[in-house]
């Protein structure tokens, strides 16, 4: 193909779509300002539409730079905006409320915006890793990548853990209210532990992770919530159990991110009882890219963060398996449960936009 090939309505069209998406990538950055700043929840708080003075002065922010922020949001239709008036007045939707500025909203959205700095920031050690192979775990993302990621989960997990999740299990919640010894893999900022050990005072929860500093937020957490019957631990210092003590395991959005997903089942399955269940929750991939293109509205995004993040994670090691976002669908997920010594596999029968539910047992 040479110069002339080009035709000149595909290729306004080809860079009307490019800059599309670099419209998206600024309008991100400018969306993490306004969680960050206070600018939605001020916004929020109006009882009715309010100029960019109105809102500088309720955050005490210049107002150049409210306005300015302001109008990337409403060009973006992020935020209302009445031009009607002189000045324009400003203003959120209900909807826009519950995503943006409620954080016990099921809907809340802020977490991957809260992150998104850390995210986009291991765009500087991309190429060494394309050169090398090796990527970054999740502490290379600091202090904020952690509490990130606990935003992201937990408003779901606050309004369906407890109520919806669990009962889907057949007899977990008996068994659970009665006493039970529960690990949660991958445990993060600990929220999921903390939730079940507050519903569930006779049970005993041990939460593991690798990530110092999502260790160090989940003790703060627990140190806060005053609960006796859970805690957080390194299994490079305190190692799972290999005795089959383990009446229930949870794995929440992690496997795809391990370095060695396989030997980890194994563990689990050296961990669990006889009678015991593992939920894994885990992205919901499909079994090749052009399901995953069909299916997923956002999979651009999802192998986006993959490189930046989870695959990264996944390939933090040499020799990393590099699942990465999207790649552990449901047969994959199985094939290597069985592998690791499981003989029963189940997709629950729960909505969620992102995850599939399964509950597996030996």
């Amino acid at each position: 193909m040479t110069r002339t090939d080009i035709d000149p309505d595909r290729l306004k069209m080809f860079s009307f779509g490019l800059f599309t998406q670099l419209s998206g990538a600024v309008t991100a950055g400018m969306i993490h300002l306004g969680d960050r700043l206070g600018l939605f929840t001020a916004l929020a708080g109006f009882d009715e539409p309010a100029t960019t003075q109105q809102l500088a002065d309720a955050t005490g922010y210049d107002e150049r730079w409210v306005r300015e922020w302001a109008y990337n949001q409403a060009a973006a239709k992020i935020i209302d905006v009445d031009t009607t008036v002189e000045p324009e007045r400003f203003s959120l939707s209900p909807e826009a409320v519950a995503v943006l500025a409620d954080a016990d909203h099921v809907a809340y959205g802020m977490g991957m915006f809260h992150r998104f700095p850390q995210t986009m920031g291991a765009l500087d050690e991309m190429p060494e890793s394309f050169r090398s192979g090796l990527g970054h775990d999740y502490d290379a993302h600091g202090c904020e990548g952690a509490i990130g990621i606990e935003k992201s989960f937990e408003p779901w997990n606050r309004h369906h853990l407890i109520p919806t999740v669990l009962p889907a299990v057949d007899g977990l919640v008996e068994r659970l209210t009665a006493g039970a010894h529960v690990i949660d893999i991958g445990c993060g900022a600990g929220g999921a532990v903390l939730m079940m050990a507050e519903a569930f005072p006779a049970s005993t929860f041990v939460g593991y992770d690798i990530s110092e500093r999502a260790l160090e937020r989940a003790n703060e957490r627990l140190a806060e919530s005053g609960l006796t019957n859970a805690r957080f631990v390194d299994p490079r210092v305190e190692p799972m159990p290999s005795d089959g003590s383990c009446d229930f395991v949870t794995t929440f959005d992690c496997i795809h991110d391990m370095t060695r997903p396989q030997e980890m089942m194994e563990a689990i399955r050296s961990a669990i009882t006889d009678d015991g269940v593992w939920l894994l929750v885990d992205i919901k991939g499909r079994d090749n890219f052009a399901q995953n293109v069909e299916k997923n509205p956002v999979a651009a995004l999802m192998y986006g963060i993959s490189v930046l993040s989870c695959m990264s994670s996944a390939l933090s090691e040499p020799g990393g398996a590099g699942l990465g976002t999207l790649g552990l669908p449901a047969s994959k997920a199985e094939e290597m449960a069985r592998t690791a010594g499981f003989s029963r596999f189940e997709k629950l029968d729960i909505d969620h936009s992102v995850n599939a539910f399964y509950k597996i047992e030996v």
